[in-house]
């Protein structure tokens, strides 16, 4: 039988499951707890300020009308600590960034899917789109790669075979952040995020730090790493041992860190046409949900997998610019 047969008969088997389990959670009512789009004080400010940057930021004369994007090559390229080899991130800088004397502003860290490479146009242009409804605010993004290639599959983990790719999302790009960008340094003003694959380690990441990461978006992604695949993953990330593959799932790190997520934000959208991921975001809600996160789910209509990506990031970027202090209450 061929591999790519196998793939097919293993995602099929894996959607089934996936369809019931979801529909189970929306039915015992575990996803959609009340969402408040209220910005806390003490976690979005500007700086030197108890209030949100909304409140406070006036545009000066000859902000520019969009961001820009800066691929992180050669001198800026951000290192990786731990054996984890990626190809170039990219920094997204909205408006309100290119002034003199800029405002710190929220920090998002996105990641793409597989097969895919760390493309930041979507990023870019979802951002452009609510900086310019909101006076050139929005976060300052850092979009990186969390596979090393085109179709590698890391799992969100540190592994003998892909290197410290956990490592370097948590730990090096962190530091690289704090050393070189203007941002505010509270977790509730970070976000870790991303599409499909990226989306599953926004979600693994995401529960076991919170004193890292106060927000997760998450659009088609997966609810825990190699759940198309998962036999695949077993034998190339974890060598076999299913204890260290199950310890390493997102419900299990939300489990571990039961109580402190007060504050934090979980924000998940997929197509009404992908069956698969949408099964899968509702699981991941039911995570988040569970380890208390305030969650909510964006259904994007008419739109498959690929499809999803540019709704996606408007309505879950959307409903996060209130809470990360860039828009009033319900003005996202």
């Amino acid at each position: 039988m061929s591999s790519s047969t196998t793939r097919v008969r293993s995602r099929a088997g894996v959607l089934a499951v996936l369809l019931v389990a979801g529909a189970l959670a929306v039915l015992l009512g575990a996803i959609g707890r009340p969402w408040s789009t209220a910005p806390g004080a003490p976690r979005a400010t500007a700086a030197g300020s108890a209030m949100p940057l909304f409140e406070t930021w006036t545009p000066p004369a000859g902000q520019p009308s969009q961001g820009t994007v800066t691929r992180l090559s050669g001198d800026e390229r951000i290192p990786s600590s731990a054996g984890f080899v990626p190809r170039d991130a990219s920094l997204y800088r909205p408006p309100a960034a290119l002034v003199p004397d800029p405002p710190a502003l929220p920090l998002v860290v996105f990641m793409m899917g597989e097969p895919g490479d760390p493309d930041p146009s979507f990023v870019a242009d979802a951002m452009d789109h609510l900086a310019a409804a909101h006076h050139g605010l929005a976060p300052i993004v850092i979009v990186a790669d969390q596979l090393g290639s085109e179709d590698g599959n890391p799992a969100c983990v540190d592994s003998a075979a892909y290197g410290g790719v956990e490592t370097y999302f948590t730990k090096d790009i962190p530091a690289w952040a704090r050393s070189h960008l203007r941002v505010q340094p509270s977790a509730e003003a970070w976000t870790i995020a991303g599409f499909s694959n990226g989306g599953g380690c926004a979600l693994d990441w995401g529960v076991a730090d919170p004193g890292l990461w106060g927000g997760i978006v998450s659009i088609a992604g997966e609810s825990y790493q190699g759940t198309e695949f998962p036999d695949e993953v077993l034998q190339q990330v974890f060598e076999g041992e299913q204890s260290a593959y199950d310890a390493a799932k997102p419900a299990a790190r939300a489990a571990q860190n039961a109580g402190r997520f007060d504050g934090h934000v979980a924000l998940f959208a997929a197509g009404d046409e992908d069956a698969f991921f949408t099964a899968q975001v509702q699981l991941s809600a039911q995570i988040t949900e569970q380890a208390g996160f305030a969650t909510q789910v964006f259904t994007i209509p008419g739109e498959d997998h690929v499809g999803s990506l540019p709704e996606g990031l408007l309505a879950t970027f959307g409903a996060l610019f209130p809470h990360l202090g860039l828009a009033p209450p319900g003005g996202g």
